[in-house]
């Protein structure tokens, strides 16, 4: 099914070239069925190319879904012209008064940061405490889960010595569970971040479950018990190519970064990587969609609580 989009949004003509079907809002708006509304908080610098990943996979079931793009008002991207913003995003006083059935918060690069230091903090905040109870389920992603993690229950995040960048194999905790129902017992992964959510902190948290976890980059997957919060701590999200454009603009810029681990093939950066997260991540997308928006959100979207 499709995913409905705002109208001329760049995103249509490469996912149209990849066979995704994407539908624009006058065409949508014909269709007699009540699609899910998700928005996207998109905290990442250039928004056209994180946009179109999350597209990409909220696009792939059989679910048809009303896409809102959010980005911040109190923090103005300088990878983003204006322009763009104001043609196809809105900020959070264009939405408050409105329920949805899906919320992504997507990871931002400022994690070597304190929480509070980060100049949308607040508004941040607010836009979490608003979710609780005008949004059905919210998927906070790398950043965006620590900074959940920590404004919903206080768990910090803890440094580690080098950047955690590469794909890495994951263990299932609790194969039973829906959000990874389907999953392999070992599946892959991209991760890229400088600090991690510590699995004590978590299973010390009664209102959590940890769902998956490597022995490399550490914990992966966090559900809220009641499934209305899922927490994703890599980036199932990222394309082929996003791990190793990172390595290159951080080499450039002179900073002690590794290649990424199991990405390139013979560990050289010369020879393309190869996809081995891509069905792990639809399936992801595919079982948050069903199990946690779909399956259990009110039909009339006024009576979300």
């Amino acid at each position: 099914m499709p995913i409905k989009i705002p109208e001329r949004l760049p995103a249509a003509q490469l996912l149209e070239k990849e066979n995704v079907f994407v539908m624009t809002e006058s065409r949508a708006q014909k269709q007699d069925i009540r699609p899910l509304k998700i928005a996207i908080l998109n905290l990442m610098p250039k928004k056209s190319v994180t946009e179109t990943q999350f597209i990409r996979l909220l696009a792939n079931t059989p679910l048809q879904i009303e896409l809102t793009l959010l980005y911040t008002e109190t923090h103005r991207p300088k990878n983003t012209p204006m322009e763009y913003l104001t043609s196809f995003y809105k900020v959070f006083d264009d939405i408050k008064s409105e329920k949805y059935d899906g919320l992504i918060i997507t990871g931002a690069p400022v994690e070597t940061l304190e929480f509070e230091q980060v100049n949308y903090w607040d508004e941040l905040c607010c836009i979490i405490d608003w979710a609780k109870k005008n949004v059905y389920s919210t998927m906070f992603v790398c950043w965006g889960a620590q900074a959940g993690l920590y404004h919903n229950y206080g768990i910090g995040k803890v440094p580690v010595q080098k950047k955690i960048s590469g794909i890495f194999r994951h263990a299932v905790l609790q194969p039973d569970h829906p959000l990874v129902r389907g999953f392999d017992e070992r599946f892959y992964a991209p991760h890229s971040r400088y600090t991690e959510i510590s699995l004590d902190d978590v299973v010390a948290c009664e209102d959590l479950i940890p769902l998956a976890i490597s022995d490399e980059a550490g914990l992966y997957l966090i559900s809220s018990k009641n499934g209305r919060e899922v927490y994703i701590t890599g980036h199932a999200e990222y394309d082929l190519e996003t791990l190793s454009d990172e390595y290159v603009r951080d080499k450039r810029n002179n900073k002690p970064i590794d290649i990424p681990k199991n990405y390139f093939p013979e560990n050289n950066p010369v020879l393309p990587p190869l996809n081995m997260w891509r069905a792990h991540a639809n399936l992801l997308f595919s079982n948050w969609l069903n199990y946690f928006v779909y399956q259990n959100t009110p039909f009339n979207i006024s009576e979300i609580k």
